[in-house]
């Protein structure tokens, strides 16, 4: 770890400071996990191995609980499983999520020492549990959960304190990191990171983390130099500074004190009204559209989450319609809008309408955040895809490009994201070249290829922009 130095960060404890300059998308560190475990809701549909979504997989035949791709995963995960397997058999069932996460811990440390690599910077004994700062409803279900875990827990493997096990409990609770499928576009698991665990929180952060073939890279979003602290976002910088900072002190007990949460930075644009011809509205009749803005948004969760998509277009579109004129293009409730209503007419297969509203969602991120935000690139890449379908082949191409790029910095060239924006990269502009050579021929070949093979279903909206804005696991 010689890119990195320990060191006493005022105000916020200890934290990491670079050893050299870096720039634009170097890898400063990559750190496997110390353990990691599928999420209880995927546990039949995730390689408890590889963390890789597949169709059919193979099921443990002693527990009947851990699945994998094959032989091979199965072979690849027994370190892991083995003591996991004879204590689930035992117990008689299988426990949540944050008791196997901690068991597995636990088993680790009990195997490897606190340390379990020369490139590990800090032993779990060193890091805050946060214990003391909980509030009644959530100490009382962590104490369930230490309960549950005695039980659990093996008799003939190492016992420890109940101080020791609570102290890793809290560990995992404010510092556990969401671990994604192959792709990196959805959450599947959590583990523990011990050297990530030292990177502060900034709202506007000068590091992303991401997820890569197994290990957790911290990437540079910009130029960083020589003794700078490093540090990354916590929360999506898309909320105000007031929730941003409600946020981090329920979920991770601190105040921040960034430069955007001081001075408040762009909360302005993210409530402002929309200026016509140098005429703004009233700050009445911003308000106004603003709580019927928020108002719908409750009303679109919950058709969503009943699957009524029909009845989520109609919500979005009677609220845009009354809101538009009124709020700004950064506004964050219509950027909500914007963004769903484009997830859900492209599931639809509405896709001239998905790619108006994907791109005016674009364009408002872009005035938001920062301009290497993985958000940003995700979104950009969704805007990009929606527009080549509804066969905008120059805007389609243009903001696959723009996708391209940031996901360079906040990805890496060997990330399957990227791979798959850089195929999409080549495609589009192939493409591009035979509409700029003659638009005729090139949209009777498009729609005869369509003919011939017709746009399957998408898969169901849930917005790939979320997995990157909740990176960091916090138990709900």
């Amino acid at each position: 770890m010689e890119n990195v130095t320990i060191f006493d960060s005022p105000g916020k404890g200890r934290g990491l400071k670079a050893n050299k300059e870096f720039w634009a998308g170097d890898i400063i560190f990559s750190e496997p996990s110390l353990a990691a475990v599928v999420f209880d809701s995927l546990a039949e549909r995730i390689c408890h191995s590889c963390f890789r979504r597949q169709e059919k997989l193979q099921r443990c035949g002693q527990c009947k609980f851990a699945h994998y791709c094959d032989r091979t995963c199965q072979r690849a995960g027994w370190a892991e499983h083995k003591q996991e397997c004879s204590a689930i058999k035992a117990y008689g069932k299988v426990p949540n999520e944050n008791i196997r996460l901690v068991a597995r811990i636990m088993w680790r440390l009990d195997k490897d020492g606190s340390v379990v690599s020369d490139m590990q910077l800090t032993t779990l004994d060193e890091l805050e549990d946060h214990i003391a700062d909980m509030q009644e409803d959530e100490l009382k279900e962590f104490k369930v959960d230490i309960h549950n875990f005695l039980d659990y827990w093996p008799r003939n493997s190492k016992q420890h304190t109940i101080d020791d096990i609570s102290h890793i409990f809290g560990v995992v609770n404010c510092n556990g990191f969401s671990v994604s499928d192959q792709r990196g576009l959805q959450a599947v698991g959590v583990g523990l990171f011990p050297n990530l665990c030292l990177v502060n929180h900034d709202c506007w952060p000068n590091c992303t983390v991401i997820l890569n073939h197994g290990k957790i890279e911290l990437r540079s979003l910009g130029k960083i130099e020589e003794g700078q602290e490093l540090t990354v976002s916590y929360v999506d910088f898309l909320n105000l500074s007031e929730e941003r900072q409600r946020l981090l002190k329920t979920q991770y007990f601190f105040d921040c004190t960034c430069e955007h949460c001081k001075n408040r930075i762009k909360d302005d644009l993210k409530l402002a009204g929309r200026e016509t011809d140098g005429v703004k509205p009233s700050e009445e009749q911003v308000k106004e559209a603003t709580d019927y803005c928020f108002e719908m948004l409750e009303k679109m969760d919950k058709a969503r989450l009943n699957g009524d998509y029909h009845e989520v277009v109609k919500i979005c579109k009677d609220c845009i319609k009354k809101t538009e004129p009124v709020l700004a293009d950064t506004h964050i409730y219509l950027l909500r809008m914007w963004s769903t209503l484009s997830e859900v007419q492209a599931y639809l297969q509405y896709f001239n309408d998905a790619a108006d509203y994907a791109r005016k969602m674009v364009e408002g991120y872009m005035k938001l955040y920062h301009p290497n935000n993985a958000v940003l690139g995700m979104a950009a890449m969704r805007a990009g895809v929606t527009h080549w379908q509804a066969g905008e082949i120059e805007i389609g191409h243009g903001m696959i490009c723009k996708a391209y790029a940031i996901l360079m910095v906040t990805h890496g060239p060997t990330h399957p994201i990227t791979k798959d924006l850089e195929a999409m990269r080549v495609q589009t502009e192939m493409e591009l070249r035979m509409f700029k050579q003659n638009e005729y021929v090139y949209h009777s070949m498009r729609d005869a290829a369509l003919k011939n093979k017709p746009m399957t279903m998408m898969h169901e909206p849930k917005a790939v922009e979320e997995g990157i804005k909740n990176l960091f696991h916090r138990r709900k």
